[in-house]
């Protein structure tokens, strides 16, 4: 089939997209983001390798692991992460769905009285009441010869890729939060032993000082002293229990479960721990952590929506195609003679829209403006994590090492105590001090232990908690979108 148009049309045509042209915006560069984490200069240990995806096993605890499982599969807040990438998703399907090829089919019989005073009486046509029945299949295509309709499908994809970065950074915040609930449970159970066994010490120098002020050794305030220790060693051990009992509450509730529908938790010893960072966290951080994975994939989204309004400025060229069965007699509806055929071309040309055009391209630049500070400021915030749970843990690591000296040197005192205890220079008194003394150090050194892990796992969050960036992300200095560039 030839198409034919009048020349004053294609006149108009052209001079109207000329029109138009006058007033498109120049295209976009690509904004200049960070290609790393400003951490220079950082003077931390070495850490060996990024943690892993399943990063809390390293701490090689069953307890552990099935906390964290049955966080992950009960979390609603990993659940909300999930419903935004599925309906992210879906936004794709919407967006594909509106490009290309689009074929509608129609049918429908209807009867209908004409009017006796119309424009045609029916008088003149010999009948009043006749049927119409009409069969047909209607093929549209839009030429998106500016990229309309494949920039918005990339970004949704883009959108997509964002939400699932997402739901990894809620997957993060999960696993991290049941790990550091968990060790402070652990030491918090540790340090309840050291106060059950300092309220014993406690009780034993207090039968003491009340057999000595009995037999008129000592002055009563020796009673009173004891007896303030003894309930000050309580009051602290049940502060710990009520410390412990708050943990465990906190991880039913990370869980999605009632406390009582929480494993069966045992208390162990603590896990060890060892500070650094790997060697080329400046580098692979933004690759790592998903909160700027997220930053960027947005980044992606709104430079292709600037793209989309861009491409509004341009004519909307379409070809509909009709082809279909009508009559007015239900036997000859499938006849030959009943074909009909159609075929549409059409321009849609943005002349004068009120500055809507205007206003929603600035719309697109702002928001591409704000996505690229959102980045900045994201890579910005996550090196002052880094290096401030680095640091933190250096200086925990110092602290432990000098409480384990002092430690040692109390225990010496009890061995010496203990030993002029069995001589019978000396009573039970110092070695009871001695032993309440150590008792202290190690609850000292229980706490920084706890507070070590809890470190530790706010650095690994840090890192990004074995996430890893596997989509390649358009370079910062190029950009092809696929589409045609007018």
């Amino acid at each position: 089939m030839k198409l034919s148009f009048p020349p004053r049309t294609l006149v108009a045509v052209a001079l109207a997209t000329a029109l138009a042209a006058c007033s498109i915006p120049a295209k976009l560069d690509r904004p200049t983001l960070r290609d790393e984490a400003p951490l220079a200069g950082l003077q931390t240990a070495n850490r060996p390798g990024w943690p892993a995806a399943d990063w809390w096993r390293v701490y090689n605890d069953p307890q552990l692991d099935q906390l964290i499982e049955l966080a992950l599969r009960s979390s609603p807040d990993l659940a909300q992460a999930k419903s935004r990438v599925d309906s992210a998703q879906q936004n794709i399907r919407v967006a594909a769905s509106q490009a290309g090829l689009r074929i509608d089919g129609s049918a429908q019989v209807a009867r209908q009285r004409m009017s006796e005073n119309g424009l045609i009486p029916s008088k003149f046509l010999g009948f009043t009441w006749y049927n119409q029945s009409d069969l047909g299949i209607q093929v549209q295509y839009d030429f998106d010869w500016w990229g309309k309709k494949r920039g918005a499908i990339e970004g949704a994809i883009d959108q997509a890729r964002a939400a699932e970065a997402q739901r990894s950074a809620a997957s993060l915040a999960i696993q991290s939060s049941v790990a550091d609930t968990y060790f402070g449970w652990l030491a918090d159970e540790a340090r309840v032993g050291l106060a059950d066994e300092l309220v014993a010490a406690r009780e034993r120098a207090l039968r003491i000082a009340e057999l000595r002020v009995r037999q008129g050794v000592d002055v009563p305030d020796t009673v009173q002293q004891a007896q303030a220790e003894l309930a000050g060693a309580r009051q602290q051990r049940v502060a710990l229990q009520g410390s412990a009992n708050i943990r465990h509450a906190a991880l039913a509730t990370l869980a999605g479960v009632a406390p009582a529908d929480l494993p069966d938790l045992q208390p162990r010893a603590l896990p060890d721990v060892a500070p650094g960072l790997p060697a080329n966290v400046g580098v692979d951080l933004i690759a790592r952590r998903p909160d700027i994975a997220a930053s960027r994939w947005q980044i992606e989204a709104a430079l292709k929506q600037t793209d989309v309004a861009r491409a509004q400025y341009f004519p909307d060229v379409s070809l509909t195609a009709m082809a279909g069965l009508s009559s007015i007699d239900m036997d000859k509806v499938f006849s030959a003679s009943s074909r009909t055929f159609g075929l549409t071309p059409a321009i849609h040309l943005p002349i004068f829209e009120g500055g809507a055009l205007e206003a929603n391209y600035g719309v697109s630049k702002a928001q591409l403006d704000a996505a690229v500070a959102q980045y900045n400021a994201t890579v910005v915030a996550a090196a002052r994590d880094v290096a401030t749970q680095a640091l933190g843990a250096e200086q925990i690591a110092a602290r432990r090492e000098q409480q384990a000296h002092q430690v040692g040197a109390v225990r010496t005192l009890l061995s010496s105590a203990k030993a002029r205890a069995v001589q019978g220079v000396r009573d039970d008194r110092e070695q009871l001090a001695t032993q309440a003394q150590l008792l202290d150090q190690r609850d000292a050194d229980v706490e920084l232990h706890g507070q070590a892990l809890s470190t530790d796992v706010s650095l690994i969050k840090s890192l990004g908690g074995g996430y890893r960036n596997d989509a390649n992300l358009p370079s910062s200095t190029n950009r092809t979108n696929g589409a045609t560039t007018p």
